[in-house]
């Protein structure tokens, strides 16, 4: 006889499952540590913020740290640049004494003295030139540095250098080589030398008995000559590498040496006795 199915071998009847019991609610620590929310994700927009805020290892950008990149014109530099005090404008140079004197009180004793009808008479100063020779600068050129910068030192004004027209054999010098300085000063930097030479420089030469007044090129022009830079106090002794002379020729609107001499005298010049 055959076996039916519910006499086949390895089968065996199953009682229907019974429906699991819903679990009890865990207490304690176990009911907190299920209890933890997953965390908030940020928007978008907050992520762009904070990464543009500071923060300690990143978050600002390309930035790493408190180095990283923050707004232009923000930081300790640029405070530091807006606490600066505004710069206060510099006050205006007095004005040459000198000159001054020359108009309060010389031009008119000078007007009276020679009995002039116009005031454009009245002989007044036009410009100072303050000449170097130095002939050993064929041998050695770097004297014309050192002369140029002691000439700018005591002029106050760049000096030009000044060079060989001619070509003489004797003296190894070919046209073009260098082989002085010179300056031409006029208005007040004129005006501020004068003083300076006649109240500084002249007091300190060496036996000084006055200036002679054989310098005059009979239109009322004077000529001085100087065989020491170092009377005048611009010039560190312990600094200069030779001793040069130098010329100095006072140019002046006078028609005759009386009238340029009588300007100078007034102007405060020691003319020899």
């Amino acid at each position: 006889m055959a076996k039916t199915d519910d006499e086949k071998p390895g089968k065996e009847d199953k009682a229907p499952k019974e429906p699991k019991a819903p679990k009890e609610p865990k207490q304690g620590a176990e009911a907190a540590a299920e209890s933890k929310e997953p965390k908030e994700q940020k928007p978008k927009k907050e992520k762009a913020a904070a990464s543009e805020g500071k923060g300690d290892k990143g978050g600002q950008g390309k930035g790493k740290g408190d180095k990283g990149k923050g707004d232009k014109g923000k930081g300790d530099k640029g405070d530091k640049a807006e606490a600066k005090k505004p710069e206060q404008p510099a006050r205006p140079a007095a004005p040459p004494r000198l000159r001054d004197r020359y108009h309060q009180e010389i031009a008119a004793a000078l007007s009276k003295k020679f009995s002039y009808k116009n005031p454009m008479q009245v002989p007044r100063l036009t410009k100072i030139v303050v000449n170097m020779g130095l002939g050993a600068a064929v041998a050695n050129p770097k004297l014309i540095d050192s002369a140029v910068e002691e000439m700018a030192q005591i002029t106050g004004q760049k000096p030009i250098v000044t060079r060989a027209k001619k070509a003489i054999s004797n003296y190894k010098l070919r046209t073009g080589i260098p082989i002085g300085v010179m300056v031409t000063l006029r208005r007040e930097q004129m005006w501020e030398f004068l003083d300076r030479l006649i109240s500084f420089a002249l007091p300190r030469v060496r036996d000084f008995k006055g200036v002679s007044a054989k310098g005059f090129d009979g239109r009322g022009n004077f000529t001085l000559g100087l065989r020491e830079q170092i009377i005048f106090p611009e010039i560190n002794y312990d600094k200069i590498d030779t001793i040069k002379g130098m010329n100095v020729s006072i140019v002046t609107t006078a028609r005759t040496d009386e009238e340029g001499r009588a300007l100078l005298s007034e102007l405060g010049m020691p003319f020899r006795t």
